[in-house]
């Protein structure tokens, strides 16, 4: 079965009151509509058709060539969104599964059921105009009833805001998604009436298929997946839901979270077995930790790669880098560019920005290191800065192996300490240094 997802995202999304288009609201470092078009791509393997609206350009930027595009220009209501995307499809799909990109907890899995339910109704010849997922629950979040005869057949589905006080009462609710006969749905379309809203409703096509003698068929969809969101309360509460996904996934996998409702892991982040998150961690982006790491308590690690039996305490690492047996903390900071080799210590309020430090270094408290080269074994005591930065350009500091950088040493780049070199105490370093000479003072100077 030849099968296209189209995704509705046009809407303004005005309980959200914000500036941003509510599909592009972001859940764990993606916006609401990436989920969406995520599980879409997995079911259909192609583009899903994404009908934007309000904010189109920012969803068109984002999302790229991860979908196509169908503008809809007058916000008519859901049946007039899907009219929209007849030009593209009519005649290149069998079936069009439709939802909203406001639903990111919706499944591929789902999904996929559904378009099976409906494959599996044509294939037995009965002819369906659809098939479509309904969920029992008490909290209606102003979805439409479901309306079934006495032999159990859905007959129409009534929007909240047309309910009669009996009505209201049923708790089979309609998500709103539907997989649609292609060759029905661009016949059909036309006929939806125009409501007393001044919108079509993609919802009448149910009473439309039920006129012509069309079967309807119904799945019954996980309770969670379809959760709308049509506020920040909604917006926390879904993003409440994937985060236990998540985590959960992770700890079956072999990792230990000591307070999984006191950690906040975003999807992309990758994480080795036998390591053990302490609360409040924030993993963000493309973060890959390694196995028999422990980060935390309370570190930020942000598009950074922590190899094996790291340790990561009370810090902030962004697009660094930390090889195996390295450790930070507490109160570091790695900033971009920022490389620990293995077996690198770097003590509490320590701040590494656009330097490589060599295996086995040590660098004490209260320390900055920028635009730095380290050799391996060197030791920077507490308080050393580089001063790498002249109020116009940035300048270098490289400092050999087993250098020795003594407690309160500016290092005024560009300079070059040789190995085995050493700094006095409180010396300010204006010149390069000879491999295994000392220095001291200010300025500093070799004894006499």
């Amino acid at each position: 079965m030849n099968l296209v997802n189209v995704i509705l995202a046009a809407g303004f999304g005005t309980r959200m009151k914000s500036e941003l288009p509510k599909v592009m609201h972001p859940l764990l470092g993606r916006p609401m509509v990436e989920w969406a078009v995520r599980s879409a791509t997995q079911v259909s393997g192609r583009q899903p058709v994404v009908v934007v609206g309000h904010g189109r350009e920012l969803v068109e930027a984002y999302l790229g060539e991860q979908a196509e595009y169908v503008v809809q220009r007058e916000l008519l209501g859901t049946g007039h969104a899907v009219m929209q995307v007849v030009p593209a499809l009519q005649g290149k799909a069998d079936a069009v599964l439709v939802f909203y990109a406001d639903m990111p907890l919706l499944s591929a899995e789902t999904q996929r059921q559904l378009a099976g339910l409906f494959a599996e109704g044509v294939a037995a010849g009965k002819k369906p105009a659809l098939a479509m997922l309904t969920v029992v629950r008490d909290d209606p979040q102003a979805f439409g009833r479901v309306i079934r005869n006495a032999g159990g057949e859905i007959e129409a589905i009534v929007e909240e805001a047309y309910c009669t006080p009996e009505q209201r009462r049923i708790k089979e609710l309609n998500p709103g998604v539907y997989c649609f006969d292609a060759a029905w749905l661009w016949e059909n379309l036309p006929k939806i009436p125009l409501n007393t809203k001044g919108e079509y409703f993609l919802t009448d096509l149910v009473a439309i298929a039920v006129e012509q003698g069309r079967p309807i068929l119904s799945l019954e969809a996980p309770f969670e997946e379809v959760n709308g969101i049509n506020n920040r309360v909604q917006l926390a509460q879904v993003s409440q839901l994937l985060q236990r996904r998540i985590l959960e996934a992770h700890m079956l996998n072999g990792v230990t979270f000591v307070e999984p409702a006191n950690s906040y892991v975003e999807e992309g982040v990758t994480i080795g077995a036998d390591s053990v998150i302490w609360p409040g961690c924030v993993l963000q982006g493309e973060t890959h930790i390694g196995r028999h790491a422990t980060i935390g308590p309370n570190a930020q690690i942000v598009d950074s790669e922590i190899g094996d039996h790291c340790r990561v305490s009370y810090s902030v690492v962004e697009e660094a880098r930390m090889e195996a047996h390295s450790e930070i903390g507490p109160f570091g900071h790695l900033r971009k560019g920022a490389h620990l080799a293995e077996g690198v210590h770097m003590g509490n309020f320590g701040e590494v920005k656009n330097s490589y430090l060599g295996p086995g270094v040590k660098m004490g408290h209260f320390s900055y290191v920028g635009d730095a080269q380290v050799g391996a074994n060197a030791n920077i005591g507490a308080g050393t800065i580089t001063c790498n930065f002249d109020g116009v350009k940035k300048h270098k500091t490289v400092i050999g192996e087993g250098a020795f950088i003594g407690s309160d040493t500016l290092l005024v780049a560009p300079v070059e300490i040789g190995e085995g070199a050493r700094t006095g105490a409180g010396s300010v370093v204006t010149h390069d240094v000879p491999a295994d000479s000392l220095v001291y003072g200010v300025p500093a100077r070799a004894p006499k």
